[in-house]
C-alpha cells in the first residue's frame, strides 16, 4: 500500500506589481476609448470647431497670400487651443457622475498614473485629431512643407500640454456649477506660454531663424507638465470628492 501523501500543485506565479499596474493603466486608457468611441458626437464637435475657426478667417481677411502666412500661424493655434478646451470638462465629470471615479481612489495603482492615463485618452480623442487636421488647414493659409512640419511637431507636443495642463483645471472646478468657465478662467493663463512658443516656432521657421529655440522651450513647458500636472489633479480630485 502506498503511503506517500500526494504532492500538492505548485503555487501559481504571482503577477509582478508592475506588470499589475501596466495592465490596469491599459485597462483604463481602453475603456475610457471605448466609452468616447459611443460619444461619437464628441470627437466630431472638436474636430469640426478646429476646422470652422481656422476656414473662416481666410474668408473675412480675403485672398491676399502675404497676409494669410503671416496670421496663419497664430490663428490655427488658437483654433486649436480654443477646441481642446472644448471637452476639457468632460474628462472627469462622467465618472465622477457614475461613481468610477471613486472606485479609482480605491485602486492599488496610484491616482496620479490613473489620472495620467485618462489624460492620454484624451489627448488621443481631442489632440491627435487636430495635429492630423492641421497639414490640410495650413494650406488654406499658403504656408511652406518646412512651416507645415514645425506646426504639426509643435501641436503634437503642445496639445499634450494643454491637455495635462486642463486636467488640473477639469479637477479643480469637478462639480461645481459654471464649471465650464471657471475652467476657461483658470486654463486660459496657463495655455499662454505653449500658445506663444508654438506660433512663434512656425513663425521663425518661415521667417528663416529656426525653431529649435521655440521647440525646445515648449518641450521643457511639456516636461514640466507631465511631472506636475497628474499629481495636481489628483489632489485636486481628493479634494473635490471629500
Amino acid at each position: 500500500m502506498n503511503t506517500t501523501a500526494p504532492r500538492s500543485a505548485p503555487p501559481a506565479p504571482s503577477m509582478s506589481p508592475m506588470r499589475q499596474m501596466g495592465q490596469t493603466l491599459w485597462a483604463l486608457l481602453t475603456r475610457d476609448l471605448k466609452v468616447a468611441a459611443r460619444r461619437q458626437s464628441d470627437l466630431a464637435t472638436v474636430v469640426f470647431f478646429f476646422g470652422v475657426v481656422a476656414a473662416l478667417f481666410p474668408l473675412a481677411i480675403g485672398p491676399e497670400m502675404g497676409t494669410l502666412r503671416l496670421i496663419g500661424p497664430g490663428i490655427l493655434w488658437v483654433a486649436a487651443l480654443l477646441a481642446a478646451m472644448l471637452s476639457m470638462g468632460r474628462l472627469f465629470s462622467a465618472d465622477y457622475a457614475d461613481g468610477s471615479l471613486e472606485q479609482l481612489l480605491l485602486s492599488a495603482t496610484p491616482l496620479p498614473f490613473l489620472v495620467a492615463a485618462k489624460i492620454a485618452a484624451h489627448w488621443l480623442l481631442s489632440g491627435l485629431p487636430l495635429v492630423i487636421l492641421s497639414p490640410l488647414l495650413a494650406l488654406q493659409f499658403d504656408l511652406p512643407g518646412d512651416a507645415v512640419k514645425i506646426l504639426m511637431l509643435t501641436l503634437f507636443v503642445g496639445t499634450l500640454s494643454l491637455s495635462l495642463m486642463g486636467a488640473v483645471g477639469a479637477a479643480l472646478t469637478l462639480g461645481l456649477r459654471s464649471s465650464e468657465l471657471l475652467l476657461s478662467l483658470l486654463v486660459l493663463p496657463l495655455y499662454i506660454p505653449t500658445l506663444v512658443f508654438g506660433a512663434g516656432a512656425v513663425q521663425a521657421e518661415m521667417s528663416g531663424l529656426g525653431a529649435q529655440g521655440h521647440v525646445s522651450l515648449l518641450m521643457a513647458v511639456l516636461m514640466l507638465a507631465l511631472f506636475l500636472c497628474p499629481w495636481a489633479a489628483s489632489s485636486a480630485l481628493k479634494i473635490a470628492l471629500e
